[in-house]
């Protein structure tokens, strides 16, 4: 699934692809959000993302994406 942070004060946002659930990054978002000096998440490629908490403008999480089957760009 594709996750997007907005932070605050930078006009790019992070874009990342995740192995995990939509529940289980929204409740790592929550658990931040509550308390947490950072959002630590893992992507698909194993690489670390950490944001600091304070700088969170928004986080966007998409559809659990389907493996694809064939060719094409579709």
């Amino acid at each position: 699934m594709e996750i997007t942070i907005g932070v605050r004060d930078l006009p790019r946002e992070i874009t990342l692809e995740s192995d995990e659930s939509a529940d289980a990054v929204a409740a790592a978002v929550a658990a931040a959000l509550a308390g947490k000096a950072a959002l630590e998440l893992v992507d698909s490629h194993g690489r670390r993302v950490i944001v600091p908490t304070a700088g969170i403008g928004y986080v966007e999480i998409g559809a659990e994406s389907r493996g694809r089957v064939g060719f094409g760009s579709l």
